[in-house]
């Protein structure tokens, strides 16, 4: 346990303890992600740090064949980053946000079991005094390749030809939820703002939410520090509107970016079932087919 009281701590990392871990291993073996915008990244990053904008990489259709198509593009995106299942990945961006906690929900639903987030992303690790670096340059044929300083190069790797997922357990598909709609032991958590959640602001072809989802926005997570809440601040919060331990929670927002956030917090919070709503509000308010209602405040 650390001083925030997590069940799984080192799913997210202090800056003191990625730069403990870089210290440790400057080769090939640590793989930090950096998953804000190109504009962000080239104005100065962790050394070392692959790009990967997060954002965009999307799928609104979790039907079977394009969910296949989708899995495949992801594990090809994170090799050629130089991710693998032997290597520890970190991802970063600016704060705690939904950025870095999507690259961890890719990587947990593709099987790998060593990836974590850095706490309070690129502005507490400068805060701590930590240096950036403007320096780039290009993938390495072979890992004695270094680029400046000395430092490794990003080495594509097999990744997706071995994947050894996806594990289904960590994903909620339209038909799953749907199939568990009316289970008592299943709860879908919305995390979007108040004002799509009531269906004042329609981001797909009809607005409002999936019968019975209890709301809490994911930005509540976050404290002022831009770092993660403790733990009894969380769980107070989650088990508030309903989402204990006991039972399976299924978070969901427009494109499944803001509620990886939140599958991150059940993951730290020691939930055994939790599944990130791939598709969400833009699947499901699109397909006339599954059932909605407008909440009222």
């Amino acid at each position: 346990m650390t001083i925030k009281g997590y069940a799984n701590p080192d799913l997210v990392w202090s800056p003191e303890k990625l730069k403990e871990r870089i210290g440790e291993q400057k080769g090939e073996d640590l793989i930090i992600v950096d998953a804000r915008p190109a504009p962000n990244w080239s104005d100065g990053h962790i050394e070392g740090a692959a790009h990967l904008d997060i954002y965009g990489i999307s799928l609104i259709d979790t039907r079977p064949q394009a969910l296949a198509a989708f899995t495949w593009m992801l594990a090809y995106l994170m090799e050629i980053r130089g991710v693998d299942y032997g290597k520890t990945v970190v991802f970063y961006e600016e704060t705690s946000g939904f950025r870095s906690a999507r690259g961890f929900w890719f990587l947990e639903y593709l099987g790998h079991e060593d990836v974590h987030v850095l706490d309070g992303g690129i502005a507490a690790w400068k805060a701590a005094g930590n240096p950036v670096t403007r320096d780039a340059w290009p993938m390495a044929q072979g890992a004695q390749d270094a680029g400046p300083g000395g430092a490794k190069r990003i080495v594509r790797t097999s990744f997706a030809s071995h994947l050894k997922g996806p594990v289904e357990s960590r994903i909620a598909t339209a038909s799953y939820i749907l199939d568990n709609l009316d289970s008592p032991d299943t709860i879908v958590h919305d995390t979007r703002s108040a004002e799509e959640y009531y269906g004042e602001n329609v981001r797909a072809a009809r607005g409002g939410a999936i019968p019975g989802s209890r709301h809490l926005e994911w930005m509540d997570f976050v404290g002022p520090d831009g770092a993660f809440l403790p733990a009894a601040e969380l769980r107070g919060m989650v088990e508030g509107i309903g989402c204990t331990p006991d039972k399976e929670i299924i978070p969901l927002c427009q494109g499944g970016y803001r509620s990886a956030h939140a599958y991150l917090v059940y993951r730290l919070l020691g939930y055994t079932r939790a599944r990130n709503y791939l598709g969400s509000w833009k699947e499901w308010g699109d397909r006339t087919d599954l059932p909605i209602e407008v909440p009222k405040r």
